[in-house]
């Protein structure tokens, strides 16, 4: 077996790696990097594979940085088969249909500033709506957790919960020939104790472990002082006569914010007339991909489905679709929540909230998950005095909250509690950033660790 290292090593994005085994290629995502101008541009550039040799990709979960890539994938000649669960083919189609059109807009874009310097050259998308449709049609098998799938005489995957998100997935790949041949990726590992999905599970007596390690140098703050602390930031800024702005994720996080102010605002905790305004397209796309899989929550969630009980929807909640609409909200002073996207404000409506309110003393910014480096989410949580959006320089004079309670991703205890559980004998770190790599690593002393660079490979 061989285990090559394709993105997300030694950074947060662009999920990427290759193992051959018995005669097959098989990819365990094919992720998007985000954030800067330079990884924005890295996406276009080789794969480090030939795409057309791949076999098969395994696909740990939805989210851009683990799936953005699997349209080039297809235009550059895969043409085998993707494997994930039920939930993650759903909310894959709307995350790359998404991806798709951002690309097509930031290419027209593009074209028009180069005409107005005299230029022709008009540059090519990433890909278009139509690779989007190409990379969907070859999604093929379902994978249901803890049944093993075959993709080779001899070898096989199973897909195990990883708490992530909806429908995310670890995956044991093992193959029945000697050596190194139970070889777990966990993908991203999600939080315990978690009101909507179930804790991470973990096979255990793995041979190698490919391992994220995004707060592998941090603990997270408890998630009930997480919770009153947004809550106390929402009362706090609606006091002072402003709008609340929450960059949110669209898949999981906004959901798990929908679910907290519902039940703040049914326990009196929060007005229960507070508007709050869902301003994402794909946020409510995902919310109603998420009422059709109540298999994947846990007991406390699945109970309010049973009762009749929709968890994400209560008096005051206005889902917009439309443009129109969210612009609309560019004239509400006082009152509002609004939830919009990206989380790391690095396109989408929220930048348009940002640039109306950021400004404003009496306004609040929580961010509510990760920001990469060279994002703007990143420059105003680092204390920027003045961040350039939309083509203009706005002064930071909205009180900034920073809560990591709410991150889709385990903390140190707990991926070193994963790990203890896997009981690897070789263990792969990525999906971190370099020095929180280092500060893991040091913690699994006596074991065999390597922090592998882009394209690197390992005989297993």
């Amino acid at each position: 077996m061989r285990l090559s290292f394709h993105g997300a090593d030694q950074d947060v994005t662009g999920s990427c790696h290759l193992l051959e085994a018995a005669g097959k290629r098989i990819l365990i995502d094919c992720g998007l990097y985000q954030g800067g101008r330079e990884l924005a541009e890295e996406n276009a550039e080789p794969f480090g594979f030939d795409a057309a040799a791949v076999d098969c990709v395994l696909l740990t979960h939805a989210h851009l940085d683990h799936c953005g890539r699997l349209p080039l994938l297809v235009k550059r000649g895969f043409r085998g088969e993707i494997i994930c669960t039920a939930a993650t083919r759903e909310l894959a189609r709307i995350v790359l249909l998404d991806a798709a059109h951002l690309q097509e807009e930031e290419a027209r874009w593009q074209a028009r500033k180069e005409q107005r310097r005299g230029r022709r050259d008009a540059p090519a998308p990433l890909y278009d709506t139509l690779d989007a449709l190409a990379a969907m049609e070859c999604f093929g098998r379902t994978a249901r957790y803890g049944e093993a799938l075959e993709l080779a005489p001899g070898l096989k995957a199973t897909f195990v919960d990883a708490g992530h998100i909806l429908g995310s997935a670890s995956v044991l790949v093992e193959n029945a020939a000697g050596g190194a041949h139970r070889v777990l990726f966990s993908g991203d590992v999600g939080n315990s104790g978690r009101p909507l999905l179930r804790d991470p599970a973990v096979p255990e007596g793995v041979d190698v472990a490919v391992m994220e390690t995004t707060y592998g140098d941090r603990l997270h703050k408890p998630l009930e002082p997480s919770v009153e602390e947004m809550r106390l930031a929402i009362r706090d800024t609606l006091r002072r006569g402003g709008n609340v702005i929450i960059p949110t994720f669209a898949l999981e996080r906004a959901q798990e914010i929908l679910y907290y102010l519902r039940a703040d605002m049914e326990q009196d905790l929060l007005p229960r007339s507070m508007q709050v305004f869902l301003d994402s397209p794909m946020a409510i796309s995902a919310t109603e991909i998420f009422r059709r899989h109540p298999e994947c929550y846990d007991a406390q969630t699945r109970r309010l489905f049973e009762h009749g009980q929709d968890p994400f929807h209560f008096p005051g909640l206005h889902y917009l679709r439309e443009a129109a609409d969210s612009m609309a909200l560019n004239r509400i002073a006082a009152g509002a929540v609004i939830m919009a996207g990206s989380g790391m404000c690095t396109g989408g409506r929220v930048r348009h909230h940002l640039k109306h309110n950021l400004w404003r003393e009496d306004c609040s910014v929580v961010f509510v998950g990760y920001a990469s480096r060279g994002t703007l989410a990143r420059r105003i949580i680092d204390g920027a005095a003045t961040v350039h959006v939309l083509g203009e320089d706005i002064p930071v004079r909205a009180r900034i909250h920073t809560i990591n309670g709410f991150s889709a991703h385990a903390d140190r205890d707990e991926l070193l509690a994963w790990h203890r559980r896997a009981a690897p004998r070789w263990t792969f770190l990525v999906h971190g950033e370099a020095q929180t790599m280092a500060a893991f690593a040091a913690l699994l002393a006596g074991r065999q660790v390597d922090m592998p660079a882009k394209g690197q490979s390992f005989e297993l």
